[in-house]
C-alpha cells in the first residue's frame, strides 16, 4: 500500500505532489507500525521517493531496501530500534549529503551482514565512516562511487568480510594492509577503476578476484611457500603485456585474460624471458634465476584460459602445455598465420622434444589468419574433442597419400600446405566456416571421430564423393549453408546418425534420397531453389523429424502434397513462406487456409490451356 501512494506521485502537478508528500509523510509511520504488526522480516521501499528518514520502530526486521529512492538524510536514531536488521539496501540515493548525520544513523546498526552503498557518489572518507562499527558485515558492495584510493584503515572495524564488490569507481591506489587482513575474504571485485599495477599480491585468502576494465600492465606475485586458495582470475580488458606469474601454491581453475596486449613480443622466448626479467626488477632479485612463470605455470591446476583478442603471432607452445589440467583454450581473435613447432630442444643433436597437451578438449583458434598447423603440434592434441577454426584459411589434406604429398609441400612452402585433420583421432566437433576451402578431398575426416561438421561460407568448395567417408557412421550434425551449391553439387552418403542438416542460403532444389536412412530431427533449407519436396522421402523423414525451416524457397502451391505428412513437425517460418500459382503468388498460411480453392482454379486454367500441361508438374 505505501508503494502505491508514493508511486501516485509522478502523475501529480508539483503542488498536487507536494501536498501528497505532506500526506504521506503523516501516514508513513502509521504504515510502518502495521507493517511491524505483521512480524514481515522485509521491508521494500526501493523506487519511492523517500527523501529524509526518521525513527522506524520495527522489532521484527531483518531486511530493508531503500534504494533508488532520493535519501539523503537520516536522523541519527532511525536504525536504533531495529535489533534484527541483517541486509540494508541504500543503492541509488544521494548519500553524499549530510555523511556525517547519516553514518551515526548507520553505526548504530551493529549486527549488520550485507550493506549496498553503491552508485551514492561517495568519496573516500565518507565510506571510511559509513563503515564504522560494522563488526558482523559479510557483505559489501560499493559499486559506482567516487572512489579513488582504498587505505589500510577502511575494513579495521569489518573484519569478517567475506564479499567485497567496488566495481567502477576510480581506485588507482590500494595501501597495503587494505585487504591482507580480511581473513574470511573469498570474492573481491575491483572491475572497471584505474589500476596500473599489481606488483606483489599477497591475497592468500581470497578465492575470486576480479581486475577486468582496469589499464593493469603486469600482475606479478613473490614466490613463496604459502598456499593460495585463489580459484578464479580475472584480467580482461586490460593492457597487459606478459602472462601473469601468479602464486606457486594456487588453486588457480579459471584465468580470463581476453581483451590484452599480450603476445605483442613477436616470440614466444622473448616474452618469457622479458616476463622473468620484470619479475627480478619488481621483486628487486640482485642476479637473474630460474624461469619464474614457467616454474609457477607448471603447477597451476587451470582447467580454462580465455586469450582472445590478445597479439600473438605465434602460438606459445611451451608455457601452454605446461598446464597439464587445462581443457579449454579460447585463442580466437588473434594473429596467427602459422602454428609451428618452435620449441628448444632437448641438446646439440637437435631432436624435437616430445610436448603435449594431454587434458585439451576444447580449443578455439576462430578469426585468426591461419594458413599452416603443425602435424607435430596437432599430434600433441591427444585428448581433443573440439576445434573451431572459423574465418581462418585453413585448406583440408585429403588422404594418407595426400598428408605425405602436404608434408613435402610444407617444407618448400609453408604457407600454402594443408592441414591433416586425420591426426585429430579424438575429435568429435569441427567447424571449418569461412575459410575459403577449395575442395573437400577423399577421405579427409578419416580416423576421427567427429559428431558435428560445419562447412559453411566456403563459397567455392569442391566437395568429393567420398569427402565423408570414414565419419558418415559417426556424424550427428552437418552444415553445408551459404556455399554457392547446386544439387548437382551435392552429394552425400547415407548417414545412419545425422540428426540435424543446414542447407540454406544456396541453389539446392531437392534433398538426397541417400538421406532416407538418417533419423533427421532438424532440416534447414531456407533460401534455396525448392519448388516441392519429394513426398516420398519426407514422408519417411517425418517420423523423426521435429523442425523443418522452408521460407526463401518458391514452392509450387498445387505441388504441396509434402505438407501433408507433416501434421507433427514444427515450421517455424511458415508465415514468412510464399507459394507459387500460375496466376500470383501467394502466402503459404493463406493458401493452407482454403488449398482448392486455389488449385482447383489453376486445373480448369491447365485443361483451357493445355500448352502449360509441361509447366507445372503434378
Amino acid at each position: 500500500a505505501l508503494t502505491t501512494v508514493v508511486i501516485l506521485y509522478s502523475s501529480l502537478t508539483a503542488a498536487e505532489a507536494a501536498a501528497a508528500a505532506r500526506m504521506v509523510k503523516h501516514m508513513l509511520s502509521s504504515l510502518l507500525l502495521l507493517w511491524s504488526l505483521s512480524h514481515d522480516p522485509r521491508l521494500d521501499l526501493s523506487n519511492n521517493f523517500i527523501r529524509q528518514l526518521h525513527t522506524l520502530v520495527l522489532p521484527y526486521l531483518e531486511q530493508l531496501d531503500l534504494s533508488a529512492n532520493q535519501l539523503d538524510l537520516i536522523s541519527e536514531g532511525a536504525f536504533e530500534n531495529l535489533a534484527r536488521l541483517e541486509e540494508l539496501n541504500l543503492s541509488s540515493n544521494a548519500m553524499n549529503n549530510n555523511v556525517g548525520s547519516n553514518s551515526k544513523a548507520l553505526r548504530s546498526i551493529s549486527t549488520l551482514k550485507t550493506l549496498d552503498i553503491s552508485m551514492n557518489r561517495l568519496s573516500d572518507d565518507a565510506v571510511e565512516l559509513y563503515l564504522r562499527n560494522k563488526p558482523s558485515l559479510d557483505q559489501l558492495k560499493m559499486s559506482g562511487n567516487a572512489l579513488t584510493r582504498l587505505s589500510h584503515s577502511l575494513f579495521q572495524e569489518s573484519k569478517g568480510l567475506r564479499s567485497i564488490t567496488i566495481e567502477d569507481n576510480l581506485v588507482s591506489v590500494i595501501e597495503e594492509g587494505t585487504f591482507e587482513p580480511l581473513s574470511q575474504l573469498e570474492m573481491l571485485n575491483l572491475a572497471k577503476n584505474n589500476l596500473v599495477h599489481i606488483c606483489d599480491f599477497k591475497l592468500h585468502q581470497v578465492k575470486y578476484l576480479n581486475l577486468s576494465r582496469n589499464s593493469v600492465e603486469f600482475f606479478v606475485t613473490r614466490e613463496d611457500d604459502q598456499m593460495y586458495n585463489l580459484e578464479i582470475l580475472d584480467l580482461s580488458f586490460n593492457k597487459l603485456l606478459y602472462f601473469p606469474i601468479v602464486p606457486k601454491m594456487n588453486n588457480l581453475r579459471y584465468l580470463h585474460l581476453q581483451n590484452n596486449m599480450v603476445g605483442t613480443l613477436n616470440s614466444e622466448a622473448s616474452m618469457v624471458s622479458e616476463t622473468n626479467y620484470l619479475y627480478n626488477r619488481i621483486i628487486k632479485e640482485k642476479t637473474a634465476r630460474k624461469n619464474n612463470l614457467h616454474s609457477n605455470w607448471r603447477l597451476m591446476p587451470v582447467i580454462y584460459i580465455d586469450l582472445s583478442y590478445n597479439h600473438f603471432q605465434s602460438f606459445p607452445v611451451e608455457t601452454l602445455s605446461l598446464l597439464s589440467s587445462l581443457e579449454t583454450l579460447n585463442f580466437s581473435y588473434n594473429c596467427l598465420q602459422n602454428i609451428s613447432w618452435n620449441i628448444r630442444n632437448y641438446n646439440h643433436t637437435g631432436d624435437h622434444r616430445r610436448l603435449y597437451f594431454p587434458s585439451l578438449k576444447h580449443l578455439d583458434l576462430q578469426s585468426n589468419r591461419l594458413v599452416h598447423v603443425s602435424p607435430r603440434f596437432l599430434s600433441a592434441l591427444t585428448q581433443i574433442e573440439t576445434l573451431n577454426l572459423n574465418d581462418n584459411s585453413v585448406q583440408p589434406c585429403g588422404s594418407a597419400d595426400g598428408l605425405r604429398s602436404s608434408q613435402s609441400t610444407q617444407r618448400k612452402n609453408p604457407n600454402t600446405s594443408c592441414v591433416a585433420f586425420g591426426k585429430l583421432k579424438t575429435l568429435k566437433h569441427l567447424s571449418l566456416k569461412e575459410n575459403n576451402i577449395k575442395m573437400l578431398h577423399p577421405n579427409t575426416f578419416e580416423t576421427t571421430s567427429l559428431v558435428s561438421l560445419n562447412l559453411a561460407r566456403n563459397a567455392h568448395m569442391v566437395i568429393h564423393v567420398g569427402a565423408l567417408e570414414g565419419v558418415q557412421t559417426t556424424l550427428q550434425s552437418l552444415i553445408i549453408s551459404e556455399m554457392n551449391m547446386t544439387s548437382s553439387d551435392l552429394a552425400l552418403p547415407c548417414m545412419p546418425a545425422l540428426t540435424q542438416l543446414k542447407m540454406s542460403y544456396n541453389h539446392i532444389d531437392f534433398i538426397p534420397s541417400s538421406l532416407s536412412c538418417s533419423p533427421l530431427r532438424e532440416i534447414d533449407i531456407r533460401n534455396n531453389a525448392f519448388t516441392t519436396l519429394n513426398h516420398s522421402l519426407i514422408k519417411v523423414l517425418s517420423a523423426h523429424l521435429d523442425l523443418l525451416y522452408i521460407s526463401g524457397n518458391r514452392f509450387n502451391c498445387c505441388n504441396s502434397k509434402w505438407l501433408t505428412v507433416l501434421n507433427e513437425t514444427e515450421l517455424p517460418d511458415i508465415g514468412d513462406t510464399e507459394c507459387v500459382t500460375r496466376v500470383r503468388n501467394i502466402a503459404m498460411t493463406e493458401y493452407l487456409k482454403n488449398p482448392l480453392l486455389y488449385c482447383s482454379f489453376e486445373s480448369l486454367f491447365l485443361v483451357e490451356q493445355p500448352e502449360f500441361h509441361q509447366v507445372i508438374k503434378y
